[in-house]
């Protein structure tokens, strides 16, 4: 009888293990095709963007033909001879182009009408390398003459030295001379080309200067913002340089990315910028910053780079680039009758900051002759603390002492951790959408590598829809006299889920303290996602 029971028992448990590794080897599998499954459809995404852009791309220059079409024949005056070697169909093409009358429509010679007393004057003097493109990320370098030192050289072997042999098959890097003496120009190329004879052959590095009829004369510029003559004409041109550098590399890439002529790299940022440009695909972001400082380390949709140029042409002699950067974001996402703070809210979207940074400037003499600039990127060096993702535009609070600017501001936007002294129950802290969200899953993570112990427990995560007529959900989830539902509660310093679709969409979401804690809380990861589209 007990040979019998040990039998049994010893079925039961070989048929218990047989159930568990089934399903842990099922789920396994299951993850492994998801997994698999996003990465495909990120590739989707990129190759459709990459369709798009050379879809526009060839609308613009039919359009430049039909342009050309339209001048031959004005030029012609309608001459029988001059149009006696078309065929009937091509003459009758040609005199409905010469006829019509469209609605003439502004362009860069509007702004820049010098460029008209040149043809040559967007085509790049000089010109070295294979003419790369199709590649996933284009970097853009401008250099000018420095009287005391250049960081060129060093800036290139950080960049290159760093990037894998795969790598650089997948990216191009422009190196812009800024200057209009040809025979420093050439003495630039030659350097290059004795140093970085490899990178130049393969594709991967390619050299352009302008030609001097690009530029227009800044000899009699406006003084504007108390800057001397010199720094105007020094960012008025800059500017323009920047313009033609993106001119260039807009057919090249998927992604552009603005550098500068003396900075170093981190190991593997080829991979983490391509990476999490990919991991927000389905963001409708502009600009993503892998530096603090100035315009280094700034990623762009090369789409996005026509109307860059665009506004930056509009406004050259006015404002140096990185106020018209963001000048552009306030121009798409701000309302003027709302205050600054919904405005940098909204901004935030478009505008997303990586952390830590991954280039450093090091060059110590700017290319403004006399100017000394100690600038380096606090960032650079520090420890990720926390997790950066995009989360809906949102006005938030808390009950929480704030402890040393950790605040949550920060934190929602990706820039920082939140960090509080010890929370008691009755504490919360809410996110208020700026509009309605439908909201997919949320994620909250407390704690990080310096301070594992300051996590959140005893906490709910509580959503209010934005409206709950007719929702039927008494029985599995909690109301609280002022609407809220709650959804999660915190188990090991965690809280995450999906969100049931009668919730969406949500207009609040809230995490309420229940018991008193004995630790101060860090939140290091937020993560509301919404539901795509």
């Amino acid at each position: 009888m007990r040979l019998r029971h040990g039998t049994v028992a010893t079925a039961i448990v070989f048929f218990t293990s047989f159930l568990s590794l089934s399903w842990y080897t099922a789920w396994q599998n299951g993850k492994e095709k998801l997994v698999a499954y996003q990465r495909e459809f990120h590739s989707l995404r990129e190759r459709l963007r990459v369709a798009e852009h050379r879809t526009l791309q060839r609308s613009s220059e039919l359009n430049a033909i039909l342009e050309q079409f339209r001048r031959a024949i004005a030029e012609t005056n309608g001459s029988k001879d001059a149009l006696s070697n078309f065929s009937d169909e091509t003459q009758k093409l040609l005199k409905e182009l010469a006829h019509r009358k469209p609605l003439h429509v502004p362009n860069i010679y509007h702004h820049l009408p010098h460029l008209l007393n040149n043809e040559g004057s967007l085509h790049p003097a000089v010109q070295v390398g294979q003419g790369r493109t199709g590649v996933s990320i284009v970097m853009g370098i401008p250099t000018v003459k420095r009287k005391v030192k250049s960081y060129l050289s060093e800036t290139l072997h950080s960049l290159i030295d760093k990037l894998s042999a795969e790598e650089k098959l997948d990216c191009v890097i422009i190196v812009f001379v800024g200057e209009t003496d040809i025979d420093y120009v050439n003495s630039v190329v030659a350097g290059l080309e004795k140093e970085f004879y490899t990178e130049l052959n393969s594709g991967l590095l390619e050299v352009i200067s302008p030609p001097a009829s690009y530029y227009p004369d800044l000899a009699n510029l406006k003084e504007t913002f108390g800057d001397s003559k010199e720094r105007v004409k020094w960012r008025t041109k800059q500017n323009l340089d920047y313009s033609f550098l993106m001119m260039y590399a807009v057919n090249k890439g998927v992604y552009y990315v603005q550098l500068e002529d003396d900075i170093v790299a981190k190991p593997n940022y080829f991979a983490t910028m391509k990476n999490f440009a990919v991991q927000l695909a389905s963001e409708d972001w502009m600009i993503l910053e892998f530096s603090q400082l100035g315009f280094i380390g700034k990623m762009f949709q090369a789409p996005d780079l026509n109307l860059i140029v665009e506004f930056i042409f509009m406004f050259y002699k006015e404002k140096p680039i990185d106020w018209l950067l963001d000048h552009i974001l306030w121009v798409k996402v701000c309302n003027p009758e709302k205050d600054g703070k919904h405005c940098e809210r909204q901004k935030s979207s478009l505008r997303i900051r990586f952390r830590p940074s991954l280039f450093q400037h090091v060059g110590l003499h700017s290319s403004l002759a006399g100017k000394i600039q100690k600038l380096t990127d606090k960032d650079f060096l520090k420890p990720l603390l926390h997790k950066i993702h995009v989360n809906p535009p949102a006005e938030v609070s808390t009950s929480l002492k704030v402890y040393q600017g950790h605040t949550l501001e920060k934190t929602y936007m990706g820039e920082d951790f939140f960090w509080a002294i010890t929370p008691m129950a009755g504490d919360y802290v809410l996110f208020k959408f700026d509009r309605p969200v439908n909201i997919e899953r949320f994620l909250f993570r407390s704690g990080n590598q310096e301070h594992p112990g300051d996590k959140i427990e005893n906490t709910t995560v509580e959503f209010l829809p934005f409206s709950d007529a007719g929702l039927k959900t008494k029985e599995k989830y909690k109301r609280t006299e002022d609407r809220f539902y709650k959804l999660a509660q915190f188990e090991k310093g965690v809280a995450e889920g999906t969100v049931d679709p009668v919730f969406n969409p949500v207009a609040a979401v809230r995490l309420t303290v229940q018991k008193d804690s004995a630790v101060w809380a860090i939140i290091s990861e937020i993560h509301i996602k919404r539901i795509p589209g």
